[in-house]
């Protein structure tokens, strides 16, 4: 598409200059086309990368976001009219993270040439097949939604980049724009979806099973235990939600959708069977539990893994945290973040509340507004 990539990454050395990454279905394997491009510049030190780029754009865990930030933070160039900052994945509230680390970098001069954005549900499902030199696309999604601010700077963002992730290249997938990040950080995707299916493997199994080969696919052998659960911490957000929109009346948050509304839009489908749509999904289907192997020889839930990491100190417990702000109680999130910390050693709530010391005891622990000075329900949004 004409663009110079240059690359920040840990592992420069496992990257080849020319990549590829294959279009299929997740099912069959089967190879509809091939996409190539090249690494102009690749390095572990952003000031080899950072310095020349318009757009910025992370691919990395949640839990990561932050630390990342800062990293890059000195290096981004401020003779250019604008940069854009964004994520393939908008939860978390990273408007948030963009304001505290880049934005406010120099919090005596801000920085005013900073344009953030954050996609709603990443665009599509891509996995390695080789590190470094060959990945594999499942697939567009019908429909992407992004949140850009400021909003003028959508239809510019929008030709110069989204459109050459998604529709230019696999012919779906056009963007459309979201009235606040908010709408993007209270729909559930990931952040219910994980902990749901976690827990409800937890609760079947204890977590633990006797090999490889016994460990349960996380999509494809979705149950009816996992998706109860799912459906119940949905139905929690949407409590949340409406609460926020009675709140804020002046406020459209017209993509701030409920998990089965976002299916539809990401697929364009007329009705969504959860478990169904899960089990079935060909994107999703040669996805396994995360597993380590214990001291026992056995398989263990893998509690380090970013279904931990991101989506409960940077999923569940901001909308805890929101929650709270507007006086709604929570009892299934609670309980899962409770199961999730007791797992992890964690005191992210106390007693049915944030515990707020714990939170504020290290950097970058968690994700709820608080952590970035945000203490009303105006704050979110502003």
């Amino acid at each position: 598409m004409g663009h110079t990539v240059n690359l920040f990454t840990r592992r420069p050395d496992e990257w080849k200059q020319h990549v590829e990454c294959d279009i299929t279905d997740g099912l069959t394997g089967k190879v509809s086309g091939t996409h190539r491009g090249t690494i102009h510049r690749k390095s572990n030190n952003p000031i080899d990368v950072i310095p020349q780029a318009d757009v910025i754009i992370f691919c990395l865990p949640v839990h990561l976001y932050r630390t990342v930030l800062d990293q890059i933070a000195p290096h981004i160039s401020n003779d250019k009219p604008q940069v854009y900052v964004g994520t393939v994945f908008g939860q978390a509230g990273f408007d948030w993270m963009v304001s505290s680390s880049i934005i406010h970098y120099d919090q005596d001069q801000p920085r005013k040439n900073i344009v953030t954005f954050a996609i709603g549900s990443i665009p599509w499902i891509c996995r390695a097949r080789t590190y470094g030199e060959r990945g594999i696309n499942y697939g567009p999604k019908q429909v992407n939604v992004v949140a850009v601010t400021p909003q003028n700077k959508f239809e510019e963002l929008n030709d110069l980049f989204l459109e050459d992730i998604s529709s230019r290249p696999l012919g779906r997938g056009k963007f459309e724009l979201a009235d606040t990040f908010l709408d993007l950080t209270l729909s559930v995707d990931n952040q219910i979806l994980h902990p749901a299916r976690c827990y409800g493997l937890w609760k079947k199994s204890g977590g633990i099973w006797d090999s490889l080969e016994t460990v349960p696919y996380f999509y494809r052998d979705f149950d009816r235990k996992s998706a109860d659960l799912l459906e119940k911490l949905d139905a929690e957000y949407e409590t949340i939600r409406q609460a926020i929109r009675k709140a804020l009346p002046q406020k459209q948050f017209k993509y701030m959708l409920g998990y089965a509304e976002l299916e539809q839009l990401d697929h364009k489908s007329s009705h969504v069977d959860i478990l169904a749509s899960l089990r079935d999904s060909a994107q999703l289907a040669s996805i396994k539990t995360p597993t380590v192997e214990g001291e026992d020889g056995k398989r263990h839930l893998d509690t380090n893994f970013r279904f931990f990491k991101d989506d409960i100190g940077f999923g569940l417990l901001i909308a805890k945290a929101i929650a709270e702000l507007v006086k709604v109680e929570t009892p299934i999130i609670d309980e899962v973040i409770e199961w999730a910390q007791k797992l992890r050693g964690d005191k992210f709530i106390q007693n049915g509340k944030i515990n707020f010391k714990y939170c504020m005891s290290q950097e970058y622990l968690c994700g709820i507004p608080q952590v970035y000075g945000l203490y009303t329900v105006e704050d979110l949004v502003d």
